[in-house]
């Protein structure tokens, strides 16, 4: 099994070939291709490589959708005083579909 593990907006991703990824947002429209090439790890048959702090592999994608995660809710509270507030946030996501990886 071929795996790799990336990193693109400040987190860090496992992915294979054939998965689909959901990561923060992504400047690219719908249906045209990503290249990740922060790539922090790559494991071919049983084979580890892993980058100090990177290696000279790069991860090829498919932009599938550009959407907003699930909500979230954020509340302040002060004791004594009876403020409350609360107010949600939605995350903008790029879904990706890993095509191929190279390395």
């Amino acid at each position: 099994m071929k795996y790799a593990v990336i990193k693109t907006g400040g987190k860090q991703y496992r992915v294979a070939e054939g998965e689909t990824l959901t990561v923060e947002k992504i400047n690219i429209e719908e249906g045209k291709p990503v290249e990740f090439d922060q790539v922090l790890l790559l494991v071919k048959d049983g084979q580890v490589e892993v980058g100090t702090p990177v290696l000279k592999a790069k991860v090829k994608g498919t932009v599938k959708d550009q959407a907003k995660d699930k909500k979230i809710r954020v509340s302040r509270f002060k004791a004594k005083t009876q403020y409350r507030r609360t107010v949600g946030h939605r995350q903008p996501v790029t879904v990706v579909r890993i095509e191929k990886i190279f390395g």
